[in-house]
């Protein structure tokens, strides 16, 4: 049986902090269908009105996007939305502002915006809906494209994800409000990656790479004007089993970080 392999998007909100760049990351609830307990950024899989063409939109058109991602203008529209969609949904962030692509963004605390994130998360309510009732357009120009990964076809549960880069808004703060991570935090690259590393931080291969990727930028300036980091092409890994564990492996033979230690 094929698994069917769902298009997602994912963001890595980045912001100044006081050690150098730092990445918002959320620990998944143990016990999800998939990546239970690993580390992530925010993300998920692409709504079926992400598509909607009355999202009001300021910055790069979805025909520049799919230039970008490599893909058709309506999926491109789907993945920037999507993008948008779930970091609202998931750390309280939206990355809307004038339609006029002023840098003006929208003060989004308050039990009115709470509503509406709630109904977002129950698709009670659709992106294109909320800006609309708010006078907001979708900023795409606050996204950068980062990477392409696409879930190994050994897992049950397949995504081909675009991860986009985006500063967290001046006025906006990232909130724990994700019903599906029991932990929020900024983090420096390094110190996630060393978190990793000592077991106390699990994470997923794409998560590794792209936080390795993160650590080469002094800053979330230098974040943005960087990146993509390297060419965007669908990086889809090999699980090996080892002595030392399951690691994944890259078409060169790279093996990325150590995904499910073995039982003692």
């Amino acid at each position: 049986m094929t698994t069917e392999i769902r298009p997602a998007a994912t963001v890595l909100l980045l912001r100044d902090g006081a050690e150098g760049l730092e990445v918002h990351l959320l620990r998944r609830t143990r016990g999800m269908p998939f990546a239970g307990g690993m580390t992530a950024y925010p993300g998920g899989g692409v709504d079926r009105r992400d598509g909607d063409t009355d999202v009001a939109w300021a910055g790069p058109a979805p025909a520049e996007w799919a230039q970008a991602l490599g893909c058709d203008a309506r999926t491109a529209r789907e993945l920037v939305c999507a993008a948008v969609r779930e970091t609202f949904e998931e750390a309280g962030v939206l990355l809307a502002g004038s339609p006029d692509g002023s840098d003006v963004v929208p003060d989004v605390s308050g039990d009115d915006w709470e509503a509406q994130r709630q109904a977002l998360l129950t698709r009670e309510l659709s992106l294109a809906e909320l800006l609309a009732s708010r006078g907001l357009a979708l900023r795409a120009d606050l996204l950068r494209p980062f990477a392409h990964w696409i879930t190994p076809p050994q897992e049950t549960r397949r995504y081909d994800t675009r991860f986009f880069a985006a500063a967290l808004p001046v006025g906006q703060e990232a909130r724990d409000v994700s019903g599906e991570a029991d932990e929020a935090s900024w983090l420096t690259p390094e110190a996630a990656l060393a978190q990793m590393r000592a077991g106390t931080r699990p994470m997923l291969p794409p998560t590794i790479h792209t936080l390795s990727q993160l650590a080469g930028f002094a800053d979330v300036a230098a974040a943005l004007a960087g990146s993509p980091p390297e060419p965007l092409h669908p990086i889809m890994p090999e699980l090996r089993t080892t002595p030392e564990g399951r690691f994944a492996e890259l078409p060169d033979g790279t093996r990325i970080g150590l995904v499910v230690p073995l039982p003692s």
